[in-house]
């Protein structure tokens, strides 16, 4: 493949660029802040005085959206932010989860089933215990973190609109759900005049990019922005890993050995192995990190709002940051899309651009359904 060494001065952007969060009018920085990083009692984290050096940063270069989650740390990831924005709450985005059972996660005489799940119950006691953690009256955005399969939408949509009719939320997204749950819940919420999702998260990297079909598609047309997480596929797209190394990862079922295991899962497909060394080419023309060059094509996919980034250490936080400092040029998106594009393209995505001419000849396509002939259009056999 013929390198593209164009010096260009285009940039992405920067943090105190901000962009509108789906159909709402909240604005958030163009790279959110995970913050599952600050605590440590997962055994990944950082403690209090490091973990307010990564947020001081973001903060001063203009970032306003920080993530978080009920179960974080087990609620230290909470503790730690609110301590941070106490006095500087209203220049912030706060987006918070329910779901995940702490009583699940940690050894206990008494399993508590309610605890988790995404249920009345559990958002209204998560909520205020949010709240209390936070140490705020309200919380900008709350994300049903997983969804679990048990309660019926119609509570679900029903039991956020309450939460904010009664003022403690603002917004409220969805987080790691098929896209006809998205679908029906928000339709179902327009019809009955419901607070409706603004927001998705849902793991998306270049070694991932299952998002692209029905996923992408929903939020096109639903107006929903996307928050992607997991974009740096754990560290494996950074460039540290090598064959050997990841060979000598201990991996365990421990909440600490998770990305371990993860990069492991990316490292035993051989494909990946070629996609990094396309980054990593790309990388060297453009004189950025692997981290950079994985996080800015994300960052100019289509639908891609706020990707989600995570940082131990202010050393880490700058790299990435640093996504925003340039841009890739259309023949390196290209690339990057072609050593990346999925064996397998799921129908009946893979038959529409085939279809073409026998259904829409000469006609325009929305640009919001483009991604979708474009994928279909590349797809190996």
């Amino acid at each position: 493949m013929a390198q593209d060494s164009t010096d260009t001065k285009e940039t992405i952007g920067a943090l105190d660029d901000y962009v509108l969060l789906g159909r709402s009018g909240l604005r958030v920085s163009p790279l959110c802040l995970g913050t599952a990083t600050f605590g440590e009692k997962f055994g990944l984290g950082s403690n209090f005085e490091e973990s307010k050096k990564v947020f001081d940063y973001y903060y001063e270069k203009g970032g306003n959206f920080f993530d978080t989650a009920n179960a974080y740390n087990f609620g230290e990831s909470e503790e730690f932010l609110g301590k941070y924005v106490a006095d500087k709450r209203s220049h912030v985005v706060i987006a918070t989860k329910y779901t995940e059972n702490a009583s699940a996660l940690i050894p206990n005489p008494r399993y508590n089933p309610n605890a988790g799940g995404n249920h009345r119950k559990c958002l209204a006691e998560n909520l205020d215990e949010s709240l209390k953690r936070l140490g705020t009256g309200y919380i900008d955005i709350m994300y049903v973190h997983v969804w679990e399969f048990r309660t019926p939408i119609e509570e679900v949509m029903r039991s956020l609109d309450d939460v904010v009719r009664s003022g403690k939320v603002l917004y409220v997204a969805l987080s790691d759900a098929p896209a006809w749950v998205l679908s029906r819940a928000n339709t179902m919420a327009e019809l009955r005049g419901w607070s409706q999702f603004i927001g998705l998260q849902t793991r998306y990297n270049i070694l991932n990019r299952s998002l692209e079909c029905d996923i992408q598609t929903a939020c096109a047309e639903l107006d929903v922005g996307i928050v992607p997480w997991g974009c740096i596929a754990e560290g494996f797209l950074t460039g540290k890993y090598t064959r050997e190394s990841v060979a000598n990862l201990k991996t365990s079922d421990n909440m600490s050995s998770q990305r371990f295991n993860s990069v492991k899962r990316s490292a035993a497909n051989e494909q990946n192995w070629k996609i990094l060394d396309e980054i990593t080419a790309i990388a060297a023309e453009t004189k950025r990190s692997p981290a950079q060059v994985a996080l800015n094509w994300i960052s100019q996919k289509p639908g891609i709002t706020s990707p989600l980034i995570g940082a131990r250490t202010k050393a880490q936080l700058v790299d990435n940051l640093g996504a925003l400092e340039f841009k890739l040029t259309p023949e390196q998106m290209a690339r990057l899309d072609d050593i990346s594009v999925p064996k397998e393209i799921p129908f009946p995505y893979s038959v529409y651009s085939n279809l073409e001419k026998y259904v829409g000849k000469g006609i325009q396509i929305p640009a919001k359904y483009k991604p979708i002939f474009m994928m279909g259009a590349q797809e190996k056999f």
